[in-house]
């Protein structure tokens, strides 16, 4: 009992010295304030450049005989709220994977959550058209777990242990397989159209019943992930630690999944199949505040929601008044960084 004791401290201790919890706090406000003014250039900016000030009389003095505050209210202000949340979403989901699993490649992207809940998506619009957008969260959860499932089941049949560049190879190859479904049962039943938008990923056309609906399910997955914040951290320092420590990990990696499963599903309802983000933002957190996931989980949720809405404000403008998709965006920067993590990962194998 008292060496339980000592090595809890130890580890304690050990967390301490490796956390930057002052660092942690400026990221989350400076980030933040940073989001704040991104966003407000993000609702100004447009095929109708629209001024700072009247921004803020559409948001707070809101006039429906004024087309711009029109605009605002009804098309730009969803977008950028819708941006902020996937972002949140993406990151955060990343980071309790890549905890839980002590997987650095860990990403719902590359572990075939978003594929699943794509194919979901693809199967709702062919067979049951005009599917409620509530039903469309609960189809995105259930295709997000069936991808993840395969993912496991697939590379579990590797004859030594199941190693994180394996995993992301399963990954990958489910990924393609429900990518290629999806697109066959959109050519098939001429659902094409609908599905190209959550294909190549973008917030356009996000809406505030989306919003509306989208939000309770997201603010949950978020104070459930600070919530076992603490359990990811033990976690990720090994699972017989944290079962030495008196953690029962089984319980917490059940419910981290379904937190995963509720943050990979509803982004993808919403933007569609966004890789990279949740790979990304947490290397870059943890390399900032250090391994207490206390810290990572909300630096992660603000730096994921900046970057999908100046993802969002580059895709516009590149090539005014055409939109480039933030899928498309994000992968610039995500697939040289998956390059050189997966060349650092072979290396220590």
């Amino acid at each position: 009992m008292i060496q339980t004791k000592t090595n809890k401290n130890e580890i304690e201790n050990e967390l301490k010295d490796k956390s930057h919890p002052l660092t942690a706090s400026f990221i989350i406000i400076g980030g933040l304030f940073a989001l704040l003014i991104g966003m407000a250039v993000s609702v100004s900016f447009g095929a109708a450049d629209i001024k700072i000030a009247t921004v803020w009389e559409a948001v707070f003095h809101f006039n429906p005989d004024i087309t711009e505050h029109i605009i605002i209210q009804e098309l730009r202000l969803p977008r950028v709220l819708g941006g902020a949340l996937v972002g949140a979403c993406f990151a955060v989901s990343g980071a309790l994977m890549q905890g839980m699993t002590r997987n650095p490649l860990a990403d719902s992207g590359l572990m075939g959550l978003n594929a699943g809940a794509g194919f979901a998506l693809a199967v709702c619009f062919a067979f049951f058209p005009g599917t409620p957008y509530l039903h469309l969260i609960f189809y995105s959860f259930l295709g997000a777990g069936v991808g993840a499932g395969l993912v496991y089941g697939i590379g579990s049949f590797a004859r030594n242990r199941l190693t994180p560049v394996r995993l992301v190879l399963a990954g990958s190859a489910v990924s393609a397989l429900l990518g290629a479904l999806s697109q066959g049962i959109a050519i098939y039943f001429d659902v094409a159209q609908d599905l190209a938008f959550w294909t190549a990923g973008g917030i356009a056309g996000t809406t505030w019943l989306q919003l509306k609906i989208m939000f309770p399910w997201v603010a949950v997955a978020i104070i459930g992930s600070l919530i076992i914040s603490r359990s990811i951290t033990l976690l990720s320092l090994g699972e017989e630690v944290a079962q030495g420590l008196g953690l029962q990990t089984g319980m917490v990696k059940l419910a981290a999944t379904i937190i995963v499963l509720m943050l990979a599903g509803a982004a993808v309802s919403v933007v569609g199949a966004v890789g990279f983000v949740g790979l990304i933002i947490p290397h870059l957190t943890r390399y900032l505040v250090g391994v207490d996931y206390r810290w990572i989980v909300p630096c992660s949720a603000v730096l994921g929601s900046l970057l999908v809405v100046l993802a969002d404000l580059g895709g516009r403008m590149i090539n005014p008044p055409y939109e480039t998709p933030i899928g498309a965006i994000i992968s610039l920067i995500g697939v040289p960084f998956f390059l050189c993590l997966a060349r650092k990962e072979r290396r220590e194998l």
